[in-house]
């Protein structure tokens, strides 16, 4: 099966750790992509200084007058700098809006979402203290297609974790994030690799 050089962009709102593990993936070859853009809807996110220091362009997206949600004008601007910059595959990296069917139809099965639990359990915010509260003894993380739903699209890799009994939400949530910088790598890599199929709601990985 062919593999292709992904061109990434990312959207994300916060520290960017997960972009971090994208981009320590290729600088170490183990992933054939490149990231042609950075794209945050908080100006000051420290994902953006992480592009800028590694000579990535890292840009801010105004997404006014919406709080929640990435439409309008700033979703069609979204999709015009992702286009400018050749990308290809859409990683939602801690990104804290809900995209619409615009983004989602510029790149039709080609952005992905990092979810710290394991869906379809616990979607939503703040899962792993969901979990936790729940009661619940294996957690962990799943890297997933969007669609139009919230947390609901196909899964592509999952990773799990014990909950232990002296757990509380920060450390259960330190233990996930170490799992998620290794599951969406993964992800990537198998979606570079031309691994991935979509059948109906489920992800078949192909063997090499």
């Amino acid at each position: 099966m062919a593999s292709t050089t992904l061109r990434i962009g990312v959207l994300g709102s916060g520290s960017g750790s997960n972009m971090q593990s994208v981009v320590d993936a290729v600088r170490a070859g183990t992933l054939d992509a490149g990231i042609g853009v950075v794209l945050s809807d908080v100006a000051d996110a420290k994902i953006l200084d992480r592009a800028r220091a590694h000579g990535i362009p890292g840009q801010w997206l105004d997404c006014s007058p919406f709080k929640t949600k990435l439409e309008g004008d700033a979703e069609r601007r979204c999709i015009e700098v992702l286009r400018g910059y050749g990308v290809d595959t859409v990683v939602l990296a801690g990104f804290m809006r809900i995209v619409k069917p615009g983004l989602l139809n510029a790149f039709p099965w080609r952005v992905l979402n990092i979810h710290p639990a394991l869906l379809p359990s616990f979607p939503g915010v703040c899962a792993w203290k969901q979990a936790l509260d729940y009661g619940a003894k294996v957690a962990g993380c799943t890297v997933h297609f969007v669609d139009e739903g919230t947390d609901t699209g196909p899964v592509i890799v999952q990773k799990t974790v014990p909950v232990f009994e002296d757990d509380t939400a920060d450390t259960l949530h330190a233990r996930i994030q170490v799992q998620e910088h290794i599951a969406y790598p993964e992800a990537l890599r198998l979606l570079a690799e031309g691994r991935v199929r979509i059948e109906g709601r489920r992800v078949r990985i192909d063997e090499k």
